[in-house]
């Protein structure tokens, strides 16, 4: 049974900084794409970051590129979101997504997803 667990949300002032942690379970995790995604209420669902198998290559969103940086360890099966000079429009559900093979910005293209972890930045 694959699983995924964001965890690292919380509540920060505007200017500030979250690493955010996917934790993933019950798949070859170094065989799999990695993406970050959001949804703010009453918003779609998002693309924010996206990482290859093995880390070399990434892709953002135009929207958080400077200030997002996405990472992997293979060897902890962990996927992380370190989000600097957060906005309060960053304010969103967070989810973390699997995508065996290829990289890809298309929430479409991906298989597993975990639960989500809330990011709320205040102004």
């Amino acid at each position: 049974q694959v699983q995924l667990v964001e965890s690292g949300g919380g509540l920060v002032q505007a200017g500030g900084s979250l690493r955010l942690s996917c934790a993933a379970s019950g798949l070859t995790f170094s065989s799999y794409a990695l993406g970050w995604f959001r949804q703010a209420p009453g918003k779609e669902r998002e693309f924010v970051a996206a990482i290859s198998r093995s880390g070399g290559d990434t892709r953002y969103a135009d929207s958080v590129k400077g200030r997002f940086t996405i990472s992997r360890d293979n060897t902890k099966n962990t996927v992380y979101l370190q989000m600097n000079s957060l906005k309060p429009e960053d304010t969103a559900v967070y989810y973390c997504a699997a995508r065996l093979l290829g990289i890809s910005n298309n929430a479409d293209m991906y298989r597993y997803w975990g639960q989500g972890t809330q990011v709320t930045v205040s102004s």
